[in-house]
């Protein structure tokens, strides 16, 4: 029996219970930061465009900042928070997450989420990268050119939510999985580049 095994019959030996994400925390809407205030020094923003393009999975650091005056009326996410990509082009990127690891509060654009949450912050971004959860907003997204999914929807999705040892051993798996996948891809990248030069 693997160590995730055990942990399941120690923690759950019932099974484990589905809740709703509203149930478990709190979606904070950012507003009033645009691509236009982003600078290369002040306090830590990260815009939700960002999240499609520059962010994966977490980060403890943002790659742009905001001034003072602003940031101080600005929404915030906190240490431990999932921030989320409230739009897309695609239905793939619609609530895209990532978990903000940063010290302190990190300031966060309109069109994007901070779902703060008491569970291992890359547990809920697994479980909003799973096909699960693909489908689900294939079932209520709306918008044509843009593509958004509203945050009563988001707070009604379950998911299933183990003690947090489990989550933390669902993580480490994941991660595991996710380095080596990486690995991989770049290894087969050279190799591709290499033959075609």
């Amino acid at each position: 029996m693997g160590r995730l095994e055990e942990l399941i019959a120690e923690h759950c030996p019932d099974g484990v219970e589905y809740k709703k994400l509203g149930d478990i925390g709190t979606f904070v809407r950012g507003s009033g930061l645009t691509k236009k205030d982003l600078d290369t020094s002040g306090e830590p923003c990260i815009h939700y465009g960002q999240i499609h393009t520059q962010y994966y999975l977490e980060t403890n650091h943002t790659l742009s900042y905001v001034r003072k005056e602003l940031y101080d009326r600005l929404k915030k996410a906190e240490h431990g928070d999932v921030l989320l990509a409230g739009v897309s082009e695609d239905m793939e990127g619609v609530c895209k997450p990532v978990s903000w690891k940063g010290e302190g509060d990190v300031a966060i654009s309109g069109d994007m989420f901070a779902f703060q949450h008491k569970q291992v912050p890359n547990y809920i971004v697994y479980a909003l990268l799973t096909h699960d959860f693909y489908l689900y907003k294939a079932k209520f997204v709306r918008g044509a050119k843009v593509k958004r999914l509203s945050t009563k929807r988001l707070e009604e999705y379950r998911i299933p939510l183990p003690p947090i040892e489990v989550q933390n051993e669902i993580v480490r798996i994941l991660d595991t999985f996710t380095e080596l996948t990486q690995e991989l891809t770049q290894e087969l990248t050279q190799e591709r580049e290499l033959r075609e030069k």
